[in-house]
């Protein structure tokens, strides 16, 4: 099977287009390079893949989805049997510094990924949501069956519009979609704008780390390895159209059309400051605390209820958070020595 990676050199981006090489996939990868971060990271990840690459088994374009003739070219020329879409632009509260970079990437982006998939007859596009989408609500856990009308940040907003997009293209062109809630992404190789990252360099550097809202946050932290199995489970079970779906009481996640929506996440919230312990525990050293107030566009508290997934695919999380915390610290100890 021949499957496009969009943002190849992200994080989930990169594991994803791993593991579908490992299983024998042929992946071609793209991605923008942006200086969102460090770029150093994103080309050690694509290094990881040199391997593959000199196979012929993996290609990198550099490429921006925003483009629109570059992505009507690459979809033309490719004869792609599916799409793994996981390039945009990431971070709440990046989004209230800089609202375009989301209009152009996760918006004008996503339109070209739909008529790309749309013209040149896609199998199945699965694409990245986010838990940013519940907002406001307030009812635990997070399920596909809440509503999701009140986003509390642009880069939310933008999620549920792909989610919307998504179903007008299932709806219309009987493309199958499936959009996936992540639920905050932790590992090796992840990003240095997410809170393990940030803790890490801090406290091996004797630096504060900001700990907002006093630490009263839970989140429900996903370790990379489940979150890659769920977008693997997720793209061979190619969605179909809920025949007993009714439109006078409709189910948000799932449509008479081709288009699901799941939760990937490891259904067990974890109290901040009880992650921030564990990851003193693994780095032998205690974190110096900046306790600060909510920041705008925060929510309190994630938590999954992956049970759709689970239904439809078998999907279940297996890594529990001192594995996990304990990989990403081995990591990055090696990547950065």
């Amino acid at each position: 099977m021949k499957v496009l990676v969009t943002g190849a050199a992200g994080f989930i981006g990169f594991h994803v287009a791993k593991e579908l090489l490992a299983r024998g996939d042929t992946v071609v990868g793209i991605d923008n390079i942006n200086d969102y971060y460090d770029v150093t990271l994103k080309e050690g990840r694509l290094n990881a893949l040199a391997e593959d690459a000199l196979s012929g088994n993996f290609t990198f374009i550099k490429m921006d989805i925003a483009d629109r003739n570059q992505m009507e070219i690459l979809f033309a020329s490719s004869a792609f049997d599916k799409v793994v879409h996981l390039a945009a632009q990431a971070g709440v509260r990046y989004s209230i510094e800089n609202p375009h970079a989301y209009v152009d990437s996760n918006l004008i982006g996503f339109m070209n990924i739909l008529e790309g998939c749309r013209h040149n007859k896609i199998k199945h596009l699965v694409y990245a949501s986010s838990s940013s989408v519940y907002g406001s609500n307030e009812s635990t856990p997070f399920a596909v069956t809440d509503n999701v009308d009140h986003p509390v940040s642009l880069y939310a907003a933008s999620k549920k519009a792909n989610e919307l997009m998504a179903h007008t293209y299932s709806h219309l062109y009987h493309l199958p979609t499936t959009g996936l809630r992540f639920f905050t992404v932790y590992g090796p190789w992840g990003r240095p704008d997410m809170a393990l990252f940030k803790f890490t360099e801090a406290i091996l550097n004797q630096k504060p780390i900001q700990v907002f809202n006093y630490g009263n946050h839970h989140r429900d932290f996903t370790y990379i390895d489940d979150i890659v199995s769920g977008v693997i489970l997720s793209l061979d079970n190619v969605a179909e159209g809920n025949e007993n779906w009714d439109g006078k009481n409709p189910d948000p996640s799932s449509s008479k059309a081709p288009w699901k929506i799941y939760n990937i996440g490891a259904h067990n919230p974890v109290n901040l400051l009880k992650f921030i312990e564990t990851l003193e525990a693994a780095l032998g050293k205690e974190a110096i605390k900046e306790m600060l107030p909510m920041q705008p566009g925060d929510v309190q508290n994630t938590y999954a209820d992956v049970s759709a997934l689970t239904k439809d695919t078998g999907y279940q999380p297996k890594t529990d958070l001192v594995e996990g915390i304990g990989n990403f610290v081995a990591w990055y100890h090696a990547f950065y020595s």
